[in-house]
């Protein structure tokens, strides 16, 4: 097989990674910007770091992309498989970001891997995608919303005596922990997906055995999503951060938190790769509810929903065309 292709593909891994980051920027520091506790780029700088840091922690979500979700052939035709399971993700990645849809990396390359293989006819590993992709993806939400909900509950119910200027002077401070907290999940998660992909590249080309990751591509993987974390995610951060409710600091802290210690449980727990967008989107409405139902601007977050449900389809669709066309193209 030929070198360049095995480069080509990785590149084109780590130019997902990037726009992964670009995209997902808005998860991290949504929050703490929209409510004044950080500038836009004290806070894009703070998920840079955290993001770097948390991609370089784990393997389990690389495992998962890597070897559970298809199985390519060990050639040409392998290759070109992942390549298009690639392009179908980050199109799709491009067309949300454009619209400022907070639509799920984590599914657009899972959707693209999986376009791409039924396209080739090559193993696709269901029961991985069930157990490990279909079901965390509902639940992860869900919990979000209600753990995110019972959260700021108990936390109304603590300071309902205290004075409300010295209540929010303290959770502004605390969102610089909860923002570093969701950034790190997101690394956890997100960076790794990239590492499990270009290890899936490598394997296919004969370059590399089982599911463990290189050092070099963990370094590589964490540094283009940081890269990307910093160059902002503004029209995604909008949408996040003031459209779907207007968030105080203390709302912020309980969305952030609880989003971030389901990340940590599907990663380390349960390696299974998980939306940070859904589950901070979740986080958000559910902390919002505690105002009242119609303090939660349900028309964006019908959006939101749309773009979560369309995802993997039109990942898979996208990555299916650049097969067939790649097919016709490449000897």
């Amino acid at each position: 097989m030929e070198l360049a292709l095995v480069v080509a593909v990785v590149m084109i891994a780590l130019i997902f990674d990037y726009t992964n980051g670009f995209h997902d920027a808005a998860n991290a520091i949504a929050t703490s910007v929209s409510t004044r506790a950080l500038t836009p780029r004290t806070a894009l700088f703070l998920a840079a770091v955290m993001n770097l840091l948390g991609a370089l922690i784990s393997e389990g979500v690389a495992s998962t992309i890597g070897s559970g979700i298809i199985t390519p052939s060990v050639d040409a035709h392998g290759m070109t498989v992942v390549f298009s399971g690639l392009i179908g993700a980050i199109t799709w990645n491009l067309i949300t970001w454009r619209l400022g849809l907070p639509s799920s990396s984590s599914h657009a390359l899972i959707g693209g891997l999986i376009g791409a293989g039924l396209a080739a006819s090559v193993t696709v590993h269901w029961s991985v995608i069930i157990s490990k992709v279909a079901i965390p993806m509902v639940l992860s939400p869900l919990i979000g919303f209600c753990l995110a909900y019972a959260v700021m509950v108990a936390l109304l119910w603590i300071f309902r005596r205290a004075r409300p200027y010295k209540v929010n002077r303290g959770f502004r401070a605390g969102q610089s922990v909860s923002a570093a907290a969701m950034a790190f999940g997101h690394g956890l998660q997100d960076a790794q997906k990239t590492m499990g992909v270009i290890v899936l590249a490598l394997v296919t080309a004969g370059l590399h055995e089982g599911s463990d990751v290189p050092l070099w591509v963990k370094l590589a993987a964490a540094i283009a999503i940081a890269l990307g974390t910093y160059s902002g995610g503004w029209r995604i951060m909008r949408t996040l951060g003031r459209r779907v409710i207007k968030l105080d600091p203390a709302r912020g802290v309980a969305a952030e938190l609880t989003a971030s210690s389901v990340l940590y449980v599907m990663a380390i727990g349960l390696h299974a790769p998980v939306s940070t967008t859904h589950t901070i989107s979740a986080a958000i409405m559910g902390v919002g509810a505690t105002r009242r139902l119609s303090a939660v601007r349900w028309g964006v977050a019908g959006n939101i929903v749309l773009a979560w449900v369309l995802t993997i389809p039109m990942a898979a669709a996208v990555a299916a065309g650049m097969y067939w066309v790649s097919a016709l193209v490449l000897p």
